[in-house]
């Protein structure tokens, strides 16, 4: 092997090992203080506190709250993405984590039940009106035959019109 060759092969080594340790120094963690509260709230404000009942995470003052943050804050520093960690925390702590209940297993009666229960009561209001419109209709009518007339004239008269 010539000194050419050699010198060649040694430029490309050492560039491959420049690339590939550069590479690791990039990848490595940021440091937990270097997260910024608002990338925490970022994915915070998206998820629940699932210890108290319908307080996002990232308004909670409770203890668990405070830990949960800086759970979320560690991650962000170990590079894991928004939906690593809301699957982390899914798996975790449940559907409770998240503000609205993925339509799955039970919970896709929470979608129907209730524009079910609108229509029906839609419907029922509206048969007890068609019903309570027409016995107002059937009365008034009863009322108007049953009355006896007034006048004498006025008898013979509605007489003569209804043999018309």
């Amino acid at each position: 092997m010539s000194m050419r060759h050699f010198f060649g092969f040694s430029l490309i080594t050492s560039l491959v090992l420049l690339l590939i340790f550069s590479g690791a120094a990039l990848a490595q963690e940021r440091d937990p203080s270097e997260v910024t509260d608002d990338e925490v709230n970022a994915i915070a404000r998206q998820l629940y506190c699932p210890v108290c009942e319908d307080i996002p995470l990232d308004t909670c003052p409770t203890l668990a709250c405070i830990q949960w943050r800086e759970l979320i804050r560690e991650q962000i520093a170990m590079g894991w993405s928004e939906a690593q960690i809301k699957n982390y925390l899914l798996e975790e702590y449940g559907d409770m984590v998240l503000p609205v209940p993925p339509a799955r297993g039970f919970n896709w009666l929470f979608y129907v039940i209730p524009p079910v229960a609108i229509l029906a009561a839609s419907f029922l209001f509206y048969q007890s009106l068609k019903s309570w419109r027409g016995r107002q209709a059937a009365e008034s009518e009863e009322h108007q035959q049953s009355e006896p007339p007034e006048d004498e004239y006025i008898a013979r008269l509605e007489e003569e019109l209804r043999k018309r």
